[in-house]
Order: structure tokens, then C-alpha cells, then sequence
């Protein structure tokens, strides 16, 4: 699933959207954040583990929440049930460079929406954030 940069900025349509990046890679999340602010997101939090992602999404009640997978303190897969928990409705899109069917449910279950390899490209991240919320 790969998308061109013309349709991503089509996309640009809903102001004042709010991102939350959850990821130990301050490079990551700088690149992620750095997307996203520059297609139609108003605002865009950076957390290094899911505790202090958490905290932020509480706070800023994001309209989409990317989550690592692996993550000191507390990785994606144990965050993302609290995610779901306090905002229902919130896409929570999950990295990883690992998969298969048995990871995807376990996701899943975990309340993730959607469960993508680490090295996708921006524009299809950034797609696939505007078809989850809906704009």
C-alpha cells in the first residue's frame, strides 16, 4: 500500500487535527511528527514510551495515536489497551518489524486499529491516518 504525495495532500481537508507519536527513536518520531504537521494536523505530541504516552493523550486527547511496538518501560502492545480504554473511537495504529496473523490478533485485542511495518512510507502512514479518522 503505497500512495503518492499528490494524494496525501488532497487529504488536508479537517483543521486542527491532533497526532500523538509514541516511539523510544527520537528520530522516529521527529520524522512522524514532522508528517503529520505538515498534512493537516494542527498539533502533534511526541512520548518515548507508552507510560508517557498515556499521560499525553489524556492531556491532549489526540485524534490518532501511533504506537512502537517495542518500547522501554511500557511498549505498545500494554499501552494500547489503556488507549482504548479512555478514548474508544481514537485510531491507535501500531509499528512494528515484526508481524504475522497471531501478532495481528493479539493487536487486535489490544484495541489497535491497524498494525504496520516500521519502515512504511510517510504518505501511506499519513493515508492511512485520515481513512481511520474518518476524513
Amino acid at each position: 500500500m503505497i500512495f503518492s504525495t499528490e494524494l496525501i495532500a488532497q487529504r488536508k481537508s479537517v483543521p486542527g487535527l491532533t497526532a500523538l507519536v509514541v516511539d523510544d527513536n527520537p528520530r522516529i518520531r521527529g520524522m512522524f511528527a514532522a508528517a503529520f504537521l505538515s498534512n493537516g494536523f494542527k498539533i502533534c505530541v511526541e512520548a518515548e514510551n507508552g507510560k508517557e504516552g498515556i499521560e499525553a493523550a489524556s492531556r491532549i486527547k489526540p485524534d490518532v495515536i501511533t504506537l512502537d511496538y517495542s518500547m522501554p518501560v511500557m511498549g505498545g502492545l500494554e499501552a494500547a489497551p489503556v488507549l482504548r480504554q479512555l478514548f474508544p473511537r481514537t485510531p491507535i495504529i501500531l509499528f512494528t518489524l515484526n508481524g504475522g496473523s497471531l501478532f495481528m490478533l493479539n493487536a487486535s485485542k489490544a484495541g489497535v486499529n491497524l498494525v504496520l511495518p516500521k519502515n512504511v512510507p510517510l504518505p501511506t502512514l499519513l493515508y492511512v491516518a485520515h481513512e481511520l479518522i474518518g476524513d
